[in-house]
């Protein structure tokens, strides 16, 4: 059956087996966990791994029906890999945690994008509203070549050329707005 305008819910069965094709051309074959109505977001356990997929109704394009099978809830063939799922949640936390201390706090969106600028070939952080490269050189508000100071002439004339360039850019996307 291709789903054309409205779903019918009665196609979501618990148990049913589903050929699914999306609207963003992905094709997979998969077991009706639970349907949501309210949301309507479909749960289906893909293949023979113990893997649940969730999917908005919305984005599926054309479903066939394959079959009716036993619960797919079936407690004594339920299988969760509690370390996988905290190893995951563990990346997710940290990748989180680093991606906030790359916001600077209370500073203009110019220094956050200096900032990203300079983040792109070296290592940075925010120290306050000062930008520290390399654990060395700092980069004061109004974030200007004049405004560097600390490590070495060499990471400092690093620092302050990818500062003018990317004072360079800024200034000639806001000029071409």
């Amino acid at each position: 059956m291709a789903m054309e305008g409205s779903i019918n819910s009665e196609d979501f069965t618990v148990g049913c087996l589903l050929s699914i094709k999306t609207t963003l051309g992905e094709e997979f074959d998969g077991q009706v966990i639970t349907f949501d109505r309210p949301s309507n977001i479909l749960g289906s356990k893909p293949g023979p791994k113990r893997n649940i997929r969730f999917l908005k109704a919305n984005y599926i394009k054309e479903l066939s029906f394959l079959g009716q099978a036993e619960d797919p809830l079936d407690i004594k063939k339920c299988y969760i890999d509690l370390h996988r799922l905290q190893a995951r949640e563990e990346l997710a936390v940290r990748q989180a945690e680093a991606d906030a201390e790359r916001i600077g706090v209370g500073v203009t969106a110019e220094a956050q994008s200096i900032f990203d600028a300079l983040s792109k070939t070296l290592p940075v952080r925010w120290d306050k509203t000062s930008i520290v490269v390399m654990n060395e050189v700092h980069v004061s508000s109004p974030y200007l070549p004049e405004c560097v100071s600390g490590g070495t002439p060499a990471a400092n004339d690093r620092v302050k050329k990818v500062l003018e360039l990317e004072r360079k850019r800024l200034q000639a996307r806001g000029a071409g707005l």
